[in-house]
């Protein structure tokens, strides 16, 4: 397999939220991308959990804190999932690709 033409994208992040290339920062964007798409699930499980926690200990006044959490952690691993659909997809149309 020929890797030489995949080139890494050059790009920073600044404090006004825009993409800017900078001087020596190279990483992957799908890399980048798709870590934080896992600390996302990993973040919206942990704050879950926690609900289910303090719904099941009776410390939370309003039930419907616990369904908004679930929600959101099934709405991050649905992405995380078509993320990973998405660049196994893309993974397969390159390869069927004759160079």
């Amino acid at each position: 397999m020929r890797t030489e033409f995949i080139q890494q994208i050059q790009f920073g992040k600044f404090s006004d939220g825009s993409n800017r290339i900078e001087q020596g920062q190279t990483t992957s964007a799908f890399h980048e991308i798709f870590n934080e798409t896992v600390q996302n699930v990993k973040d919206t499980e942990k704050t879950l959990t926690n609900q289910q926690y303090l719904l099941a200990t009776g410390q939370i006044e309003d039930a419907h804190t616990v369904m908004i959490a679930a929600s959101q952690a099934q709405v991050a691993v649905d992405m995380l999932v078509q993320l990973r659909n998405k660049a196994l997809e893309s993974y397969n149309e390159l390869m069927r690709i004759n160079l």
